[in-house]
């Protein structure tokens, strides 16, 4: 497995990777400043198209889904069937989308995988005057619950070096509004953040880690093994887990 690969992780990722909290989502479209029928908006790197499914169903002029590795794309498409949803392949770095054709760029979970310059400037062309970049993450607020801390702690552990490329509150995010903000393409950057809360079954909790690729690359085939046995054992017998997600937005307007 490769970083940013997220090959022969679909499934898990479609099946038990959460959402992300609706007034983010609500405070987002507000920002854009158009009417949300008006929108059109473009989601770069949607993997299988959690955030974009959020878009969709706001009621959009029109969403696209732009998506590089085909077993996600795959996944995202059948997940979206009856969503107002256009898929196609590209990247941050090349969409394959027109000069001036969104008012709204979102990148959900995915920033920390692109080159950063290139993708800026990608947004940059695709957005119309005025328009909006978003990028944002759902990382688990692990604080919010004991357990969530305790098994987050098995990982440094089994691997003491390990060094995240993001969770959502680290890596890129730590100074990405420093990023934005030395853009001349980019002004007016706005941080968001929103909690919400999600009960998840034993199946789904391990189900989500299933689906992190960086986790995997780091700790290698034996000790994500060795993480999940334990993790499985830890929460054995319970009917769910409590699992608050933060999720953290950076919005700033095409210059």
């Amino acid at each position: 497995m490769r970083h940013g690969d997220f090959t022969g992780l679909a499934r898990d990722y479609a099946r038990f990777r959460p959402g992300y909290a609706p007034q983010v989502a609500t405070a987002i479209l507000s920002y854009v400043g158009a009417a949300v029928a008006s929108i059109d908006a473009a989601d770069v790197g949607a993997g299988t198209g959690i955030w974009t499914r959020t878009l969709a169903a706001r009621g959009l002029h029109s969403v696209v889904a732009v998506e590089p590795n085909d077993d996600m794309r795959a996944q995202g498409i059948a997940t979206s069937r009856g969503a107002r949803i256009v898929w196609r392949k590209g990247s941050a770095e090349a969409t394959g989308l027109p000069d001036n054709s969104a008012d709204l760029v979102t990148m959900a979970s995915s920033l920390h995988w692109a080159d950063f310059d290139k993708a800026c400037d990608e947004f940059y062309r695709i957005l119309r005057p005025w328009g909006v970049f978003v990028a944002l993450w759902n990382p688990r607020l692990i604080e919010a619950n004991p357990l969530l801390a305790e098994i987050e702690g098995q990982i440094t552990r089994l691997k003491p070096d390990i060094q995240r490329v993001s969770s959502g509150r680290s890596g890129i995010t730590e100074r990405l509004t420093e990023l934005l903000s030395s853009k001349p393409l980019f002004s007016e950057v706005l941080y968001l953040e929103g909690r919400h809360s999600v009960e998840q079954t034993p199946e789904q909790y391990l189900g989500a880690w299933r689906s992190v690729n960086d986790l995997q690359v780091q700790l290698g085939p034996e000790l994500f093994a060795k993480f999940l046995d334990l993790t499985e054992k830890r929460i054995a017998g319970l009917a769910t887990i409590e699992t608050t997600y933060l999720t953290r937005a950076w919005a700033s307007r095409r210059a």
